[in-house]
């Protein structure tokens, strides 16, 4: 299809449609569901699993819902407006090899689509992220994809309470763009990986984000630097820079700090600290170069006030070659001292149209 990012999460104003403009009050398990009277929205998983002798693997799933027109075209389930999109990946890192699948189909309740009647229940075609306990408190599910070479049968427990990204889940990424967002960062997950009929029995930590949005993206950027950590101490963190096309930093980079959570009354607040702009760098340090050229940066330092890290791919050959060309991957962090303080994902969009420069 070879879309580019803007074109799916920015570019045009769409008359008809919601905007994200200002905080709302989130209220679940109904927003676990759709809304769709926004255009773009996403249910997407990662996940840092190893089995039982260490091997190590990440894991990608996300279902995108693409509305065509605001409202439907005309009666029938072929007419609903919606398109949907799924891409499943898996990255076996003992063998430094990712494979990845996805599938694209209209939004026809056969076919694809996503409910909160009866319990929560997300699918395309027999990719299904079906919801074990969904009430109030507590988001449990089942992702089953069978896919191309792999096959995914994992369990995801809510751990920690949900938290909400950017101004109480409003996350700006610019003049007139938003996006309602909200994260679960630490979910235990077990279950089976099979790659070419070989099984595994796996555990591990996934991070659940939700977003949904009418225009993500302003105008002069490409694309995003997108990391979700997961630290060895039990505390996360999400950080992001937009790419803009002039290569200057960007106002609305911001990230969050989720603290350590255990469920005592002493826990500290799980809500997190919200990063700005200026609490944090990210400075490419290394490039992998792909078949069609390409540079994408797979080495990186953070540099927080008060901390330093370093985040490299641990495989760098992590290319998601799908209708939207982006790089997406489990990653090993460092602290200044080289000692491994934790595990995560990226996400690199925006590299196939422009450099991958930022200036200071």
């Amino acid at each position: 299809m070879g879309m580019r990012i803007s074109s799916v999460l920015g570019e045009q104003e769409y008359a008809g449609f919601n905007k994200a403009t200002q905080p709302r009050a989130f209220v679940f398990p109904q927003d676990h569901g759709p809304h769709p009277g926004y255009r773009s929205e996403w249910w997407y998983i990662t996940a840092v699993l190893q089995d039982a002798v260490g091997r190590e693997f990440g894991v990608q799933y996300t279902l995108f819902r693409q509305a065509l027109t605001p409202t439907p075209t005309g009666d029938g389930p072929w007419h609903s407006g919606q398109a949907y999109m799924a891409h499943v990946a898996v990255t076996d890192v003992d063998n430094n090899r990712h494979l990845h699948d996805q599938r694209f189909v209209r939004g026809h309740p056969q076919l694809a689509g996503v409910t909160t009647t009866d319990g929560f229940r997300a699918w395309l075609e027999d990719w299904v992220l079906q919801g074990l306990t969904v009430d109030a408190q507590q988001f449990n599910l089942r992702l089953q994809t069978p896919a191309t070479r792999f096959e995914l049968d994992l369990a995801l427990r809510q751990q920690q309470p949900i938290v909400l990204q950017g101004d109480a889940g409003l996350s700006h990424k610019g003049v007139g763009s938003a996006s309602y967002y909200y994260s679960m960062p630490r979910m235990q997950i077990s279950g089976l990986i099979e790659i070419d009929g070989q099984r595994h029995e796996v555990t591990g930590l996934g991070w659940l984000d939700r977003e949904w949005s009418t225009s993500v993206l302003p105008a002069g950027v490409a694309g995003w630097d997108w990391f979700a950590l997961q630290f060895f101490d039990a505390s996360s963190l999400m950080a992001f820079r937009l790419r803009r096309e002039d290569g200057l930093r960007d106002d609305y980079d911001h990230g969050l700090k989720v603290p350590a959570f255990k469920r005592a009354a002493e826990s500290p607040d799980a809500s997190g600290t919200v990063l700005s702009s200026e609490d944090f760098e990210l400075t490419p340090t290394r490039y992998w170069t792909d078949n069609a050229g390409i540079s994408w940066p797979v080495g990186w330092q953070l540099a927080l006030k008060d901390e330093q890290f370093f985040i490299e791919a641990l495989v760098d050959d992590q290319l998601m070659d799908t209708g939207i060309l982006y790089w997406e991957g489990i990653v090993g962090v460092t602290d200044a001292d080289g000692t491994s303080v934790g595990r995560g994902y990226m996400e690199l969009t925006g590299y196939d149209t422009h450099p991958a420069t930022l200036k200071r």
